[in-house]
């Protein structure tokens, strides 16, 4: 039996996710492997290895095994774990009216998240904001691996 997975890692890699990555785990192993767009291009048009360099070529294995694999399966993405609902909780959960208030407006309309970061830094609660939105992540984490048979530590 695989040794479980340490949540805080899968958590990681939800705050990492970047536009053009996606980061899947082995649910035999635990073991997570993030894949970059390109690299995934790259396989569907089977280039002839002599043409990539070196650190494709070392790369393109792996990655041909994580997305080939069944034993392979993508964390949840950007698109799933809706960040902004995230800052709407956590702006309803702030007591002061007139701070809440003013989050809230933040995320109305276009720049919503920008509005948003802005605000919290202004008001010097960036960090109440980095715990709720990792508690947030840790939720949609333990849900994820749950629903996926993967047992977790914390």
């Amino acid at each position: 039996m695989q040794e479980p997975v340490l949540l805080r890692e899968v958590v990681e890699q939800l705050e990492a996710l970047m536009q053009g990555w996606t980061a899947y785990i082995d649910r035999r192993t635990g073991e997570i492997y993030s894949v970059s767009e390109e690299a995934a291009r790259l396989l569907e048009d089977e280039p002839d290895d002599d043409d990539l360099p070196e650190w494709q070529r070392e790369m393109m294995p792996k990655t041909r095994e994580v997305l080939e694999s069944e034993d392979w399966l993508e964390l949840p993405s950007r698109f799933d774990i809706h960040e902004w609902a995230i800052m709407e909780a956590f702006s309803r959960s702030i007591e002061e009216p007139d701070v809440r208030d003013e989050l809230l407006n933040a995320i109305r309309g276009s720049g919503a998240f920008r509005h948003f970061k802005a605000v919290i830094h202004r008001l010097g609660i960036h960090k109440n904001w980095d715990q709720y939105k990792t508690k947030a992540l840790e939720r949609i984490a333990a849900d994820w691996l749950d629903e996926n048979g993967i047992a977790f530590r914390r």
